[in-house]
């Protein structure tokens, strides 16, 4: 779907390959508009800009890009459907559910396969957002994800890592061995993660093993001829998307680094679903298991759901592709299917997995494609018009692409699948705030996603073998948003990194009141444990028999008067974790 180069116009460039303002305003941009009523002083700002992003930008530059726009817009003013004249099939993938669900052999099996292969394994956290929406005034990844042990997003992330690379050196027998981390950032926050990084000393992992890549902005087109929109004086610019993370990778050659130095498999993952890592060995167990190129980490999606699909569309020409379809194409690609739109099966969800953007790749063939691309993704664009002539747009808009559009890299030889697992395993998020989480269903704010991290540890510890009693949940409200919450149980991935290693360490009875809360670090075995009130368990050693008994770290609202001066990560969500009682064992 790539363009050709641009034409150059005479004046189009100064000497030295600059752009100039004559240039910028004919053939083949014409932007004269930009410079209307422009100051001497403005019109060099302007340009300077436009010469910085026409470096920055691949497949030809800003001509190329504005060529590429007023193609999209046309296709879009006209209605075109980029899905039209392909048919969809439910797509081959790995369904981790029933007999091949957590607690089955068939798991277990799937997820030692996934374990052996961590030391050839890279990771990439898209981490481009700002948590104002959330009513958070810093970085997404820097936001508290549960208050029992009040670690952040990123340090979740972090020590699943340093947990995953403990086990490659101890399989290994290398002691140095680093795995390692690619960052994508936006101009928003990319200053504000280094600092963030530096302040935590990385959260444990080596600075060598980090790599920050910043992701660039795109102009905005602010009518269907693809005219740049101006804002305080200069081109306005906009996010293009997560889909530059591939373009970022080729760029700093970690691709072709990672498959020099052996690795073998690059998981991608966003901000804020911690959940999707305690099952990671399973993910990485069946890209092996299935050679995929691409795997993509989905859930039962139910009908009309607003996540995207994965689906195999077959083209007039007999050919295949295993790909992502977002869920606003869904209802009319559906519509000539048995089922007769995006309706639910027999198990009550559609048949095409709903996809949560958790993305595994092997990585030799995935440097071969963005070597061969330049990782430039097909681009769409999505502007919301006036009215029906589609002649103007209530906004500026900007061209988009996304990182699980890959597959439109990859050929037939290319190997595309799915793995799928049940939403408590691998799937929460927070993306919506005090004020509108109450009126959206689900409401996947702070409170829904603490509660998820809880509920998915607690039944793990159900399926590690052991005798297990834990009380049953009961309804928790704050500020009118309500989640089913049971004992906070936090099992810190250098005690349990998977549920393999949980079935190694948790033995005898386990008793746990709803009341509870539980956090176990390190390397530590459990023999019978009776809890109704709040443990914290670290270091390296053994609990036999164990009975206790407190008032416990109870949830509590947190009074009005009392809501400004509490940190940015409870005022997103109402509540704290109140002083009460505690009983720590630290070896």
């Amino acid at each position: 779907m790539g363009c050709g180069g641009s034409v150059t116009k005479a004046g189009e460039y100064a000497e030295g390959g600059q752009l100039t303002a004559e240039g910028l305003s004919g053939e083949p941009y014409n932007q004269a508009h930009l410079f209307e009523g422009a100051s001497e002083e403005e019109t060099k700002a302007i340009v300077a800009q436009l010469n910085e992003i026409n470096a920055q930008m691949p497949l030809g530059g800003l001509a190329s890009y504005l060529r590429r726009a007023r193609n999209l817009l046309s296709d879009a003013k006209n209605d075109v459907n980029p899905l039209s004249g392909f048919v969809p099939h439910v797509p081959v993938g790995e369904r981790l559910v029933g007999d091949k669900g957590v607690g089955t052999e068939y798991y277990a099996e799937i997820e030692r396969l996934g374990m052996s292969q961590l030391s050839k394994c890279a990771f990439c956290l898209v981490a481009g957002g700002l948590g104002e929406r959330l009513g958070f005034p810093g970085i997404k990844i820097g936001i508290t994800a549960e208050l029992t042990t009040g670690a952040t997003f990123f340090e979740k992330y972090a020590r699943y890592i340093l947990a995953f690379q403990a086990h490659a050196r101890q399989a290994t027998g290398d002691i140095n061995l680093l795995l390692p981390l690619a960052i994508m950032t936006s101009g928003d926050t990319h200053v504000p993660t280094v600092q963030f990084l530096a302040q935590n000393k990385n959260f444990g992992l080596s600075s060598e093993q980090i790599v920050l890549m910043e992701q660039a902005k795109v102009p905005a087109l602010m009518d269907p001829e693809a005219r740049l929109g101006k804002k305080d004086g200069l081109v306005e610019t906009k996010p293009h998307g997560h889909g530059d993370v591939h373009s970022l990778l080729h760029k700093h050659g970690l691709p072709k680094k990672w498959q020099a130095e052996g690795r073998k498999w690059l998981v991608i993952f966003q901000d804020t679903n911690p959940l999707a890592f305690r099952p990671m060995c399973a993910f990485i167990g069946v890209s092996a298991a299935n050679d995929f190129v691409m795997n993509s980490v989905c859930v039962p999606r139910i009908p009309t759901e607003n996540i995207g699909s994965i689906c195999k569309l077959e083209g007039s020409d007999g050919s295949h592709k295993t790909i992502n379809v977002e869920y606003n194409m869904l209802e009319a690609l559906l519509r000539e299917t048995p089922l007769g739109g995006d309706r639910p099966d027999e198990t009550g969800f559609s048949p095409y997995p709903g996809n949560i953007n958790i993305l595994i790749f092997g990585i030799p063939t995935l440097a071969q494609r963005l070597e061969e691309t330049g990782g430039v993704m097909p681009e769409f664009v999505n502007p919301k018009w006036t009215g029906p002539d589609r002649s103007a747009f209530k906004s500026s808009t900007r061209l988009e692409c996304m990182m699980q559009d890959f597959p439109l890299l990859c050929g037939p030889q290319d190997k595309v699948g799915f793995v799928l697992m049940d939403r408590y395993m691998c799937f929460t998020c927070v993306k919506n705030n005090l004020k509108d989480a109450p009126h959206r269903k689900p409401h996947d704010c702070a409170l829904t996603c603490e509660a998820d991290l809880y509920a998915s540890n607690i039944k793990l510890l159900r399926h590690c073998g052991a005798v297990v009693e834990i009380e049953e949940p009961e309804t928790t409200t704050f500020l009118g948003i309500s989640v089913k919450m049971g004992p906070r149980l936090v099992l810190q991935p250098s005690f349990s990194m998977c549920l393999e290693k949980l079935k190694a360490r948790v033995f005898g009875k386990i008793k746990i009141s709803r009341k509870s809360s539980l956090i176990v670090e390190g390397d530590i075995f459990i023999h019978d444990l009776d809890l109704d009130g709040a443990l914290d368990v670290s270091g390296s050693g053994e609990i036999k028999g164990q009975v206790v008994k407190n008032a416990g770290q109870p949830l509590e609202n947190i009074p009005e008067d009392e809501f400004s001066s509490q940190p940015p990560s409870l005022q997103i969500r109402g509540y704290r974790c109140s002083i009460g009682e505690v009983e720590v064992l630290a070896w």
